[in-house]
Formats: structure tokens, sequence, C-alpha cells
């Protein structure tokens, strides 16, 4: 009973296992006998391998093998090793029915009796070709990630193992940091960082960081290998297992260096860009409050002239005349300080050389300083030129030097240096308004008590100071800023607390040959009996001019403003000469004013003043081509002497326009004279060459005394007939620079100024009273070419 029992249990196991594997399809489950033949066959193996049970069944398993393994054995030596150690597990690739290869999982277990002898083997073979083909893409993806990091060279891509030591190094973190891998794998990557940042911490910090949150990212200086510092952006991330044990860390740093400096750049830019845009709007309201001064100064400074001419005999009465004329001429320099920092004052600029500009500024340092600034010059050998106001310049170091005696509280060292400077590209990327190239450079260097840094950017603002109420008006700085911008040049401020300012300006050089210095016309002043229309918005300004005109002996008629003045010139009254204002209120502007004078008056002369002229007839601090100014306040000498020089200008054009042609003398003794004519007015040149080729003379023209002193450089002339009243260099300064250069050059100065007949005779030359005709002009030749001066000496 018991048998039958045990029996039937063994039965139904069986039944269940059967049952169990032959329901089993992710698997294939079968049986080998002892020599390797299948004995059993289930629905996983038919799935895998693509046999039916009979046509498998009786064939031996190393049908499933590749040719190649069963070339070597492979099957039977995998029987006996599970024959002798009861189980072999393998892995390696199959082929099925149809030829196909597949990837298997393999395990042979040996079957054994209960008294050890082999009976056969169980076999389980698992498809695992999925998992092979997926951990192959990965290998790739790992191996392609790994010769792309090792390729990366804009990135310093390492590991750390978990105690901050450098495990691997890819080509980036060469580059950047400068090790080899062999030089750099073991060590701790605190290696790279400042001093500084290891005693207080910061390698073992990024750590922790990155351990308790992941991830740590910073921004800081790193050292290379050969010591230099560069600004890293670092991120380290924490690498963890699958239990979540820290492994170690992933370092990502890359230098950004570049980036920083550019972004310091671009600070210091739009700093540089708000503060000219503030400057340049405190320079439109200072030109505005100057324009309006210098109207009242004129009032004053008019009637003063005049009251000085009633009270003469009176002592009493002429010294106040004089006080308040001295005033006056202080307002002036005020609105011309507000002028220079406007950018708005009309330059005279020439051909200077520093050097001889400081040297000749010695004594007048020196008084300005006393004696208890010990000044000192160092002026560079081989100094060059540059194109500027000389006046100008002069005032811009006079005023750096009294604001370095004022913050040296009168006693110090003063160092004025000129020497030559070349600005580059770099430098000129981080200053606005200034191209890269040679400068001629002034610096201006105290002992004093230096500019605080708060303050630095304010102090080419006008009226800001830091003296005292009656110490000065805040004009000095922002005179010389505004002057230097005007001439093209540009300003740098040194200066450190306790230990002195250093003021640098940079004017651009200039090749041509430095211009001699002459003095200014001086004689009496003349009258006339020419028609003049006044045109002027302020009712005391026109009335002061009227009565400086009328007493100069001209007929006087006013309007004002431009379109009254235009009503003026088309009613028929004859006017030789329109003095106008530059600005006006109005839709007419003065300049359109000219252009609709001339117009219907070809013959008519025109004179600006202004105490303001805001771009209308003034570009780059210099006079449009052709435009005559009379800057505002001005005397009645002053008055007097342009209003001469503009109608003697346009009488010559008459005549030019209307010279005679004539045939030139065979026995003209002018005949073949090379003759240099400088004359800036077209017209008048065009003519007055006519006249030279017409008495027989060889002729070379220019519009300028830049012009004419390339032109005398090039080749030999015989004789320099020029106007004095140039544009720029003035022709009394082309004829003492010729003078000096070429000793027996003949000088003819053509002009309607008599007062400058004294400087003609110093410079041996022939004086041709403007307007002059084909006769005047080859009687002044004649007595030039024989050696007859203006004043008639051999």
């Amino acid at each position: 009973m018991e048998s039958s029992s045990f029996l039937e249990t063994t039965q139904s196991s069986e039944t269940r296992y059967r049952l169990l594997i032959e329901s089993i399809t992710d698997y294939a489950i079968y049986m080998l006998d002892r020599d390797g033949h299948v004995t059993s066959w289930n629905p996983g193996a038919k799935r895998f391998k693509g046999y039916e049970a009979d046509e498998i069944i009786g064939r031996h398993f190393s049908t499933f093998y590749t040719e190649a393994e069963r070339a070597q054995n492979v099957p039977a030596l995998a029987l006996e090793e599970a024959a002798r150690t009861g189980r072999v597990e393998r892995e390696g690739w199959r082929m099925r029915k149809d030829g196909a290869r597949f990837w298997a999982h393999v395990i042979i277990d040996a079957i054994k009796s209960p008294e050890g002898d082999l009976l056969g083997f169980a076999k389980i073979t698992r498809d695992l070709t999925e998992r092979k083909a997926a951990e192959a893409k990965l290998r790739e993806s790992e191996e392609q990630f790994r010769l792309l990091v090792q390729g990366v060279t804009d990135y310093a891509i390492y590991m750390l193992d978990a105690n901050g030591h450098v495990v691997s190094w890819n080509a980036g973190a060469q580059r950047i940091k400068g090790y080899t891998p062999e030089e750099i794998i073991g060590r701790h990557f605190s290696n790279f960082y400042t001093e500084a940042d290891r005693a207080a911490g910061l390698p073992h910090t990024g750590l922790e960081t990155a351990k308790q949150n992941g991830r740590w990212e910073h921004e800081g200086e790193r050292v290379r290998k050969d010591g230099t510092p560069f600004w890293a952006h670092v991120v380290i991330d924490a690498i963890r297992d699958d239990d979540g044990t820290l492994v170690g860390f992933a370092k990502v740093t890359r230098d950004i260096s570049e980036r920083r400096e550019a972004e310091a750049a671009l600070q210091a830019a739009q700093t540089t860009i708000i503060r000219s845009q503030k400057l340049e709007a405190i320079g439109q309201l200072t030109g505005g409050i100057a324009h309006d001064f210098n109207n009242l100064l004129q009032v004053i400074s008019g009637n003063l002239h005049l009251l000085g001419r009633d009270v003469a005999g009176n002592p009493r009465a002429e010294m106040r005349v004089q006080n308040a004329l001295a005033g006056v001429a202080r307002g002036a320099k005020l609105a011309s300080q507000l002028l220079a920092f406007a950018r708005r004052q009309p330059l005279e600029p020439r051909v200077v050389n520093f050097g001889r500009v400081i040297k000749g500024m010695d004594e007048m340092l020196r008084r300005a300083l006393g004696g208890e600034v010990e000044v000192e010059t160092v002026v560079a050998g081989g100094l060059w030129n540059s194109l500027i106001d000389p006046d100008q310049l002069e005032n811009a170091i006079l005023n750096l030097a009294i604001n370095a005696r004022d913050a040296m509280n009168g006693a110090g060292r003063l160092t004025i240096e000129a020497s030559n400077a070349s600005l580059d590209d770099e430098y000129v990327r981080q200053h606005e308004d200034l191209n890269a190239g040679q400068y001629v450079m002034i610096a201006v260097t105290d002992t004093g008590a230096g500019i605080p840094p708060e303050i630095l950017d304010r102090v080419y603002e006008p009226f800001f100071t830091t003296k005292a109420e009656d110490k000065g008006t805040g004009l000095g700085l922002a005179m010389v800023y505004g002057f230097v911008k005007q001439s093209g040049g540009h300003v740098k401020i040194y200066s450190e607390v306790g230990a002195g300012t250093t003021v640098k300006l940079y004017f651009p050089r200039e090749v041509a040959a430095e211009d001699a210095v002459v003095t200014t016309a001086s004689g009496p002043v003349r009258g006339g009996d020419e028609t003049i229309l006044v045109v002027e918005d302020d009712d005391e300004v026109r009335e002061v001019v009227i009565g400086m005109l009328t007493e100069l002996g001209y007929r006087v008629v006013k309007a004002k403003d431009a379109a009254a003045g235009l009503v003026v010139i088309d009613s028929g009254i004859p006017i030789d000469l329109v003095f106008t204002d530059v600005m006006m209120p109005g839709p007419l502007r003065s300049p359109e004013l000219a252009r609709k004078a001339r117009e219907r008056l070809p013959n008519v002369a025109v004179l600006f003043t202004s105490g303001y002229t805001q771009n209308a007839i003034v570009h780059g601090g210099r006079l449009d081509p052709g435009v005559e100014l009379l800057a505002k306040p001005y005397t009645r000498d002053a008055l007097a002497r342009k209003i001469r020089h503009v109608l003697a200008n346009q009488a010559q054009r008459r005549v030019a326009v209307r010279a005679p042609q004539r045939q030139p003398s065979k026995r003209d003794v002018l005949k073949g004279t090379t003759v240099l004519l400088v004359e800036d007015d077209e017209l008048i040149r065009a003519v007055a060459v006519g006249m030279l080729q017409e008495v027989g003379c060889q002729a070379k023209e220019a519009a300028t005394a830049e012009e004419a002193l390339k032109i005398l450089d090039g080749g030999p002339v015989d004789l320099l007939l020029t106007d004095v009243g140039l544009p720029g260099i003035s022709g009394l300064q082309l004829a003492r620079n010729a003078r000096s250069q070429w000793p027996h050059l003949r000088l003819v100065l053509a002009t309607g100024d008599s007062g400058v007949q004294a400087e003609a005779a110093r410079l041996g030359a022939r004086l041709l009273m403007k307007p002059y005709d084909d006769g005047t002009l080859r009687q002044a030749l004649e007595a030039s070419m024989k050696g007859d001066r203006s004043d008639g000496t051999p």
C-alpha cells in the first residue's frame, strides 16, 4: 500500500515537472544522453533553435555549435568537464536551424544515479542576443565617450577618487593646466588652487559640497603648472554606485579668462559711454550758458570802449574804465573755459613742437606756482610735432600746474614731461573716441594729496571742485578735457591718495615741419564808409555794435533776426558787408542767410560773430572753408581790423572777376620767374594765376600754408606771394617759416590790413594791398625781385 502511494506521488511529481518544463518558452531545457544526443525537447528549445522535437531528438547537441567550435571539439570538452565537475556554464555563439547565430548563456548539469553513475546531462540555454547587443552598444558608447572626452581641448575633464586624487586626465586638462597625465595622475587636485585658497580650505569645501548636494559649481583663480594664474569656471559632480556609495568625482574646468576680461572691458566701456554722454549733455548746457554770457560781456565791453573815448583825458575815469575792462577780460576767460569744455571754441591750430612750448612756459610757470613748488621739465629727444592751438595748449598746461600746486598746498615737486607715445589696438578698445596710432604725450605729475577713487570719474565735470569756495571755479580740468578732445586727443589720469597724481595728455602726431611763431599784427586801426548790415537778436548787443561801427565811420542798417535781415537785403539797400550772429531764433539760420545774401548780392562780404557756434560754422574746432568769424566778446579794435580784412578780401574778388586780359611784354623783367601763389579763395587764386602768367611768371598755386610748405620742400621757387589771412596757419606764419628755411626766397604779402607793414619790413617782404590789379601786382613783384622792400629800403 505504501509502495503504491509512493509510486503515485512520484509519477504525479514527474508529471507536474514535465508540464512545467513543457510550458517554459524563455529557456531551452532539454536532456542529453551520456554521449550528447538529444533525448527531450521543450517549447523554449523549439522557439530558440527552430527545431521540432522529431527533427532534433536523437541528434548530437554539437549541431547547435558553430563550425569553428566543433572543429575545436568544444562540445565534447564541455560534456567531459560537466561529467567531471558536475556543471559547466558558458556564454557563446550558437546556431539556429536556419543558420542564424544567437548569443547564448548555457548551463550543462551532469545527471547521475544514486550510485554515481553518469546517466546523461540536463542542458539549459537562454538567448542573450539582445542583452549582448545592448552591452556592445554600451561598450561602443563608452568608448566613443572616452574618445570624445579625451579629444576635448576647450575643457579640462578628469576624474578624482573619493579622496580627491586625480585618476584620469584628458587633452583639455593638459592644455589648460600644463601637466601631462604621467605628471598629475595620483596627485591631489588641490595643486591647481592658489596658496590662499588652499589655506582657506576651498578644495575641501568643493568636495564636501559635491558629496552632500551632488554638485559644486564655482568661479575663481586657478594656477597652471608654470605658476601663471587663470580664471576658471569649475563644476565637480559626485559619482556613486548603484548602492549609493561614493566612488569619486567628475571634474570639469573651463578657462574663462578671456570672457572675464571681455566682461570687464565691456563694463568699463559702458561706464565710459555713460560718463561721455553725461559730459556731452553738460557740455551742451554750458555752451548755451557761454553764449548768453558772451552776449552780456559784449554789451559791457562795447559800452566801456565807447565810454573810454568819451572820458579820454580824465585819468580817474580812464582808470575805472580799464579796471572794468579787466573784469570783462576775466569773464571772457571764464566763458572761453566753458566753450573749451563744450568743445565749441574755434581753434587756431598749427604745427607745434611741445618741447619748445614747455621751455617757453618756464618763467610763467615759476611765477604762477611760487617759490615753494620745485618745477622739473623732461623733454624726450626726437620729440614729434602735433597740429594744435599753441595758446590753448599753454592754457591746459597752466591749468594742470595750478591744480597740482593746490593739491600740494603750495609746496612740493611738479614734473612736466613730453615724449612720443604709440597707443595700440588693445588700449584703444578700452577707451571711447580714440584711434590707435602715434601721439605726442604731455604728463603733468605732482606729489600732492591724490584724487580719491570715488570722485575720479567726476573731475572733468564743469564747476566740480574739492577746493574751498574762494580757491577755484572747477573749470580747469573741464577746459583741459574739452580742448584735448576737440584736438582729437585723449586724457588719462593716474592718481593714488597720499602719493600724488599724473595727468597725461595725448595729441595726434603731425609729420609736417614746425611752424614758426609770429607776433600778432599791430598798428593803427581804421574804419570806412561802407554800408554794413548788422543782424543780431540781442537788442543791447545790437545797439553796442551799431555804436562802434558808426564811430568807425560806417553806414549801418540793422535786423533782429536772419529773416528780417533777408528782408533788408531784398529791399534793394546797397549792402557791402553782412555782420551776423551765428545763433539766432527763427526758422532761417545764419549760414542760410549768408548763402541767400550772396545769391542776391554777389559782391557782398559776410562776417559771422558768436559766443557759441554749436557746429553751425565750426566743425572739429576749425572754421568751415571760406567762413570768417569774430568771436564774442570782441574789442572795438578787433572789430575794426576784422571788418577791413573781410572787406579787402571781397574787394579782391571783385577785381579778380573783372581783371582785363593782356599779353605780356617781351621786355618784361618777370619773364620766367617762378611764383608760388598762396590764396584760400578759389576765385581770387584763379584770376591771380592768370595775372601772373600775363606778366610772364610761371605760377604754382596752393590754398593753404600747409600745401605751400610741401611745394617749397619739393623744389625751388623764386618768389612766395601769400595772402596774410589764410585759414589755419596764417600767411605771416608761413612767411616767417619760409624765411627761416629759405633765406633767399623773395616774399610778397597780400593783405587789406596796413597794420602788418612793420612785420612785413622785419621779414624783408613787399606789401601788396588788396584789392590789387595786374598793374599793382606787377609793381610789387618787380620791386621784390629788384630787392626793394615795403619800406622802400634796398
